[in-house]
């Protein structure tokens, strides 16, 4: 058998030629990763929606670090939630994979008249599963059989106040740069000192026979403390779907619902971000021992304790909740991209580090801590946890490097455990209004291991089809 050698791309292939006189599958022939990925993307900016948008592609070979392709990789870009796993991995390396929150429940007994009575207080660490669904040990109905038993030990039957005290995290909730048709649903949820069922609620709308018909309320689950909502909403065609967005007002407890949702839907549930989270979980907590004749609603009120100054020795602990580890929430984090869980993270390092957790603490030390390992801290223009916020500006460059980082380090298997799978690649996501990104890892036939980063800013129309689009750019690796 006769060998022949090419010279192709400063690289000496080998190739073999069979009886027949044809190549034999060698491969040599076969057109260099490189080569495929600048015709694809090429075809990919010639697309009539990306016309006025900017993209950026960034790939390289993940063992040995050579980068494979290259277009805008330092030119700073919307990156929606792929920002989230700078959030995870910085999370992995701050805190470590074992770190838990704690939310404490304690109380002061006083008495008048020989009559016994207390105060409870609640001592939030800003954890994000409070409440949570997601685990056993976390939701709604569990946290608060524990808390009601702590409660019953102490033998109390009247509790004057309910406080939830601490100074250790900031009171705002709402990053910067946020806008405001977001906070008001269910993923622009921002993280409180004290947070409940993943800050969220349903709203139950029902719709009219005709279009343009009116949008009624008929209630919500669960029921909400001191806040209502008016409809703004109407009627739209059948099939157009979930297009309803809930505000928060700026003047009152009243928030409002705009859009539209389809004609003849009885009983149609879009999902909000609770108002006040501490609120929602303090009412519920004394609805609870009402029902069990423990409190005294005379005396019962609600506080988040914003001008009182309390000390630990002023009451006693008697339950202690601790959330799962941080290995587990960054699984859901990433998996359902939930900004709430980046939005607390990124206080909590502040607390950690700084002592008290600010959303402006959080973002210096995300940015510190990547130049301390040689990015440029211009390439993470970050201004809040999760990517929700259309102001940020990261390089996928930058995105690149990280998860390359991530790849050396013992918690890598958490990590990538935790990217969702998408056209059968494991990568992070990331959507915001023309905004579309994918960042992760992939193995191609042939057992080349890549990393890369893709981010499209102002595309134009529909965000499905840019994602298909998108998706044969990156068929290449596979």
């Amino acid at each position: 058998m006769k060998k022949i050698f090419f010279v192709y791309g400063y690289r000496l292939v080998r190739c073999s030629l069979g009886l027949s006189g044809l190549l034999v599958a060698t491969g040599c022939f076969a057109q260099p990763i490189t080569q495929k990925l600048q015709k694809a993307f090429q075809q990919f900016e010639s697309d009539s929606q990306l016309k006025h948008a900017m993209s950026s592609l960034y790939v390289i070979d993940a063992k040995t670090g050579e980068v494979v392709f290259d277009k805008n990789s330092q030119v700073g870009l919307a990156p929606a939630s792929t920002q989230k796993i700078i959030t995870a991995t910085t999370a992995f390396e701050l805190l470590g994979k074992d770190y838990r929150y704690k939310t404490e429940l304690g109380y002061a007994e006083e008495k008048d008249n020989n009559i016994r009575f207390g105060t409870l207080y609640i001592i939030p660490h800003g954890d994000p599963t409070f409440g949570s669904w997601r685990w056993d040990g976390t939701n709604e109905n569990t946290i608060l059989a524990k808390m009601i038993m702590a409660i019953q030990k102490t033998k109390i039957k009247d509790f004057s106040a309910v406080l939830i005290v601490g100074d250790t995290l900031e009171t705002e909730t709402i990053p910067d740069g946020w806008i405001w048709q977001d906070i008001g649903n269910y993923y622009g949820a921002g993280a409180e000192k004290l947070n409940w069922r993943e800050n969220q609620f349903e709203l139950i709308l029902k719709s009219g026979k005709n279009i343009g018909d009116k949008v009624e309320i008929i209630g919500t689950l669960p029921k909400l403390y001191d806040y209502d909502y008016t409809s703004l909403a109407i009627s739209a065609p059948k099939g157009t779907g979930d297009n309803a967005y809930i505000y928060f007002s700026l003047s009152s407890n009243s928030g409002f619902v705009r859009g539209t949702i389809p004609v003849n839907e009885n009983r149609f549930i879009i999902s909000g971000a609770l108002p006040s989270a501490s609120g929602q979980f303090v009412g519920t907590l004394l609805d609870t021992l009402d029902k069990l004749g423990i409190r005294n609603p005379t005396f019962a009120f609600r506080s988040d304790n914003k001008l009182l100054k309390i000390k630990s020795t002023d009451y006693s602990i008697i339950y202690s909740h601790y959330s799962p580890s941080l290995d587990s929430i960054v699984y859901w984090f990433l998996k359902k991209s939930i900004n709430l869980y980046g939005e607390a993270l990124i206080k909590t390092f502040a607390y950690e580090k700084k002592g008290f957790g600010s959303t402006d603490s959080g973002v210096a030390i995300v940015k510190d801590f990547w130049k301390q390992k040689g990015l440029d801290e211009n390439e993470i223009n970050i201004s809040d946890g999760s990517g929700l916020s259309p102001q940020n500006r990261v390089t996928t460059h930058a995105q690149v490097t990280i998860l390359k980082y991530a790849k050396t380090k013992d918690w890598f298997p958490y990590f990538y455990d935790a990217l969702p799978e998408y056209n059968g690649m494991k990568m992070k996501s990331g959507t915001i209004r023309d905004v579309k990104g994918f960042c992760g890892y992939q193995t191609s036939k042939d057992g080349k291991e890549y990393i890369f980063s893709f981010l499209v800013n102002n595309y134009y129309g529909r965000t499905s089809e840019v994602v298909n689009k998108m998706y044969k750019v990156l068929d290449e690796l596979k």
